[in-house]
């Protein structure tokens, strides 16, 4: 497997030209199922196990489990955003830097678990009651220096999901290597 496939196992995300009310309905199908799917993949995992990586420089299992509790806490903020306020400037992290901190170096996965299944579960929920106009509204992402609409970012977070637990099953596959990632 050749560095970009291990580095983006499904792919790099692909939005289609025109987003469809399938395409969303799929894509919030995906965000819904999406705790369960990592759970079922980890919880399994020995404590060893979780500092694999799925490439070598690549960030560990629990490192990718605790990414993911970061990142979609901002992804559901920045959908709170642009549903309150007109083209918000969302504020860009560092999520590498994140990734470094004792909190997402530790074997402990339950509370990001957690944060994941609360997140998820509003997150769905607001988007399932959300009228399909409000898909169209957008925040402005400051390093692609762009727009983003809810409904590509619902598709861009759908791919996200199946991106990182795809990692994390490369990554059992391999049985490691057990060396520290930096992403």
């Amino acid at each position: 497997m050749d560095f970009e496939s291990q580095r983006f196992p499904v792919g790099s995300f692909r939005c289609p030209i025109e987003i469809t009310g399938e395409h969303i309905a799929r894509w919030i199908g995906v965000l819904d199922g999406f705790p369960k799917r990592l759970e079922a993949e980890v919880r399994p995992l020995r404590t060893e196990q979780l500092g694999w990586t799925y490439r070598s420089g690549g960030w560990t299992i629990r490192q990718v489990v605790h990414h993911l509790a970061d990142s979609h806490m901002n992804s559901l903020v920045r959908f709170k955003l642009a549903l309150t306020e007109d083209k918000p400037t969302i504020r860009p992290y560092q999520e590498d830097r994140f990734a470094l901190l004792p909190d997402a170096r530790s074997n402990d996965l339950s509370g990001s678990l957690d944060i994941l299944r609360g997140v998820h579960q509003r997150w769905v929920h607001m988007l399932r009651e959300l009228d399909p106009r409000d898909f169209s509204r957008s925040f402005h992402h400051p390093e692609s220096d762009r727009e983003i609409t809810l409904d590509e970012n619902t598709g861009l977070y759908a791919w996200h999901c199946d991106h990182h637990l795809q990692h994390i099953r490369h990554a059992v596959a391999l049985g490691g290597p057990k060396t520290q990632g930096s992403r």
